[in-house]
């Protein structure tokens, strides 16, 4: 198993830190995966703060993986994935469409409310997640703890991580 080095964000209005059951139960699924969890901080729903945090991230090399939860909705307040998105070298399109379809078994058609998505940016993975309980144990549980596995065959992200940062424009070796 390959310890990967995890950041986690939450994006809130009304919660804080002590009140943070999502980010919490992030936090333990990560360490008992064994992985580090290397910072974890909480912002209000603003598209400028939570790029701030993610993109210090994204250029920090101790950060591997970034799992952010809340602020998927649809309210005006909703912003993450538009906070988020510009950031992004790739998307992996096929997380968010997979989502919808695992929570789609316990809440029915609201997962088409959900605009979760993730992907890549400076040789860093990002999953954004919406803020409830269920949803980031649907999504951790799911779909992200297998995809951090270097055992999950045929392929996961972590064999993936070495290869992030090569240069587009450059034939393989």
């Amino acid at each position: 198993m390959v310890c990967l080095p995890v950041a986690l964000l939450t994006v809130s209005d009304r919660r804080s830190m002590a009140e943070d059951a999502s980010g919490a139960l992030l936090a333990q699924r990560v360490h008992q995966a064994g992985h580090e969890l290397v910072e974890r901080q909480l912002v209000p729903d603003d598209r400028y703060r939570i790029r701030a945090v993610v993109s210090g991230w994204i250029a920090n090399p101790g950060v591997a993986v970034v799992i952010s939860s809340g602020g998927t909705g649809l309210t005006g307040r909703d912003g993450t994935p538009e906070a988020i998105a510009p950031l992004l070298d790739k998307t992996i399109t096929g997380f968010g469409e997979l989502f919808r379809v695992v929570s789609f078994e316990s809440v029915g058609t609201s997962s088409l409310q959900s605009r979760c998505l993730a992907g890549v940016a400076n040789g860093t993975v990002l999953f954004v997640l919406p803020g409830s309980v269920d949803a980031v144990t649907t999504a951790w549980d799911r779909l992200i703890r297998a995809q951090l596995d270097d055992a999950t065959r045929p392929c996961n992200l972590v064999q993936l991580l070495p290869r992030l940062r090569e240069p587009m424009d450059q034939p393989p070796m």
